[in-house]
């Protein structure tokens, strides 16, 4: 099922995407999905990010070539570290480029984990019990501020820089995905989940170890290679195999 969230004259919605049409879901997507009974045809209705999370846990050097493109060592354990809510947008929503806290604005085009239940030190045997589904990603990153700082907080929480969507797919099997990222079309990063190193159910008990997750929260499971600056009026796309692409623009901030 892919689950969208979506925006009409009335309000903010959940939905099912099947074909050209979205089956409209009461209330919200977690435990039993229990539908309306309404259906809008999907051109009448606006995508929006397709969860608003209490929390964005992002795992850093992820991907063996990322790690080495960025000149680091490969960790014994995933690298946790946070995003806010207020960074997350939807497809075709604008990245806003703060020129005048930054000069190099980088995608990082990821796989994101949507949790669907409350839970805490999950098993990995048991990780799939908690997962809603998966969406694309792109965590958005002031490198100039990340390397200024010497942390990761500054450069990853600007407004607008945690893109998510089109929707969440809830049958697509993580293990070993197709991921690419495009701006203007041009290719820059193209891997495979499978490349992980560490690997979704790995990620989900390791954070739940850590921290409670709620229903909705997301889990950022790291960027492969081929990272790079982006510019005011670059469109930047993420496609995963079996989800979909996330396409926004980048826009000068106010």
């Amino acid at each position: 099922m892919r689950i969208a969230r979506f925006s009409t004259p009335d309000g903010v919605f959940f939905g099912a995407i099947e074909d050209d049409t979205v089956a409209v879901i009461d209330a919200h997507p977690f435990g039993e999905v229990r539908f309306s009974g309404r259906r809008l045809p999907l051109a009448d209705v606006r995508l929006v990010a397709p969860i608003l999370p209490s929390k964005i846990v992002a795992i850093g050097k992820n991907y063996a070539g990322h790690v080495r493109e960025m000149g680091g060592e490969t960790p014994a354990e995933p690298v946790i570290f946070m995003k806010p809510s207020t960074s997350v947008i939807g497809p075709r929503e604008p990245i806003g480029y703060p020129q005048k806290l930054s000069e190099r604005v980088d995608y990082e085009g990821e796989l994101a984990i949507v949790i669907g239940r409350l839970c805490r030190d999950v098993p990995v045997e048991r990780t799939a019990e908690v997962v809603l589904g998966y969406t694309c990603a792109n965590d958005v990153t002031a490198r100039d501020l990340q390397r200024r700082d010497g942390q990761w907080t500054r450069s990853k929480s600007f407004d607008t820089f945690c893109p998510l969507g089109p929707w969440i797919e809830t049958e697509a099997d993580p293990a070993d995905l197709a991921i690419t990222t495009t701006v203007n079309g041009q290719v820059r990063q193209d891997s495979r989940t499978s490349l992980l190193l560490h690997k979704v159910p790995t990620l989900i008990s390791h954070v739940s170890q850590v921290m409670t997750l709620l229903p909705g929260d997301v889990i950022l499971t790291g960027t492969p290679a081929g990272i790079g600056p982006l510019d005011i009026d670059d469109e930047v796309e993420v496609t995963i195999e079996s989800i979909g692409t996330l396409a926004n623009r980048v826009v000068a901030a106010d």
